[in-house]
């Protein structure tokens, strides 16, 4: 069935507004962190798939770092194996982390892995340990205090190394990471996705550091979404109390990654079908973004 006159205005509209966009982004990183509702529906799987495909094909270089929790929590409950949290953190021993590192490690990130397959994509999964990619610290805190509760084996990254994935987008690849790393305790971690993916996009000087996230942005009191920030005005927002509860820690990561070099970060609905194309490709955008700029 062919367009009719309005719709393909429309279809040509949109192509040729992403062909500056194109233009400007081609041969750039973007590290995208996937996870939310798109991770647990089907469709917006498929469609984050598309998206990091087609940016492939455009010539970006997109790098996946991949989240778990819905899944790690129901293999846990499957095992009768208890989830326990301290401030939003998933207590992890040993056994906890030997069902973390295969669900994350193993079926998730395969699964990504085949959806960018089926979209005609080449993806490879990884987690901080192949490549010696990343490696880990125990968490900082305090944990040793009277009543302190020990989260056990999550960390965080204290150290780099990109030189497999320097590899894998040079041979036409899509890296598609797992948020598990070692140490050199021999221990291996847990490391929040959102950590990694800004850790990544800042050692790798990226073009873009996009967070899919299970709402639509960064809110005003009125509901309306909050765009175009720089990392002064995201400050004063924090300093005010505007930012606060599990948004905190995405925003914070997101000013970290601009501040270290990132040209922008954005947080964006994962609940929307191509939210990252859309992000990227369109003048309004859909989300949040933070940059550098005054």
């Amino acid at each position: 069935m062919s367009l009719n006159q309005g719709e393909a205005g429309n279809f040509a509209r949109i192509l040729t507004e992403s062909l500056p966009y194109i233009q400007r982004f081609t041969g750039k990183t973007f590290v995208i962190k996937f996870g939310g509702n798109a991770m647990t529906d089907a469709e917006l799987q498929e469609s984050f798939a598309r998206d990091v495909v087609l940016m492939k094909l455009v010539g970006m270089n997109p790098i996946v770092v991949h989240g778990g929790g819905p899944q790690i929590g129901e293999l846990l409950e499957r095992l009768n194996i208890e989830s326990e949290f301290v401030d939003g953190m998933r207590v992890t021993d040993e056994h906890t982390m030997d069902v973390v590192e295969m669900v994350l490690g193993a079926s998730v990130n395969k699964e990504i892995v085949d959806s960018i397959h089926r979209n005609g994509g080449r993806a490879i999964g990884i987690t901080g340990k192949d490549g010696q990619l990343i490696q880990a610290r125990k968490l900082a805190g305090d944990w040793s205090r009277e009543g302190a509760k020990d989260i056990g084996q999550v960390g965080e990254v204290a150290s780099i190394d990109t030189d497999i994935l320097t590899m894998l987008i040079g041979s036409d690849y899509i890296p598609v990471i797992a948020p598990v790393a070692g140490s050199t305790d021999g221990k291996t971690y847990n490391i929040n996705a959102d950590l990694v993916a800004g850790k990544l996009a800042e050692v790798l000087q990226a073009e873009k550091l996009m967070l899919l996230t299970n709402v639509a942005g960064l809110l005003d009191a009125e509901g309306n979404i909050l765009t175009g920030l720089n990392t002064q005005q995201v400050e004063e927002l924090i300093g005010q109390g505007v930012i606060h509860g599990g948004m905190l820690p995405k925003i914070q990561c997101a000013l970290e990654a601009v501040q270290g070099g990132v040209s922008s970060a954005h947080i964006i609905d994962g609940r929307v079908a191509h939210a990252a194309l859309l992000e990227i490709f369109s003048d309004e955008g859909i989300g949040t973004q933070i940059s550098s700029r005054r």
